[in-house]
């Protein structure tokens, strides 16, 4: 399953992606709009400043599109093959599954950004 120290743990967790001991969130859960996209400045256990330089996480815009893609395509081919639904029914199916989950795309968007640059180091001793 999901392993400590891999990637994909600190993605789908949003947890530090250095030390994987603390979430890089203010609020754990995305579904708290207001709080969204409230991070810590550091992690309190290694010290990794999240924001790596001014304006870093506007590159997770470019993560955020290609999930919104895959999600389109994924919400059309289950829609239009697998329930057999016309294109105008499959394509309102798109636009409700990238409205619905819009709070966990943009967090997984900003989680899978950060791991592209941090990655994860066992030896991380406390600050």
């Amino acid at each position: 399953m999901l392993k400590k120290g891999s990637k994909l743990y600190s993605i789908l967790t949003g947890t530090c992606p250095k030390c994987q001991n603390e979430s890089m969130y203010l609020d754990k859960n995305p579904l708290h709009l207001g709080n969204i996209l409230k991070m810590n400045e550091n992690c309190s256990h290694c010290g990794l400043r999240y924001q790596l330089e001014p304006s870093f996480f506007y590159g997770a815009m470019y993560v955020s599109y290609g999930l919104n893609v895959a999600l389109g395509i994924a919400a059309f081919l289950v829609s239009f093959y697998i329930f057999g639904s016309g294109l105008k029914v499959a394509f309102i199916v798109i636009i409700l599954a990238i409205i619905i989950l819009f709070p966990l795309v943009l967090r997984m968007s900003r989680n899978i950004y950060i791991n592209m640059f941090v990655s994860y180091d066992p030896k991380t001793k406390l600050k």
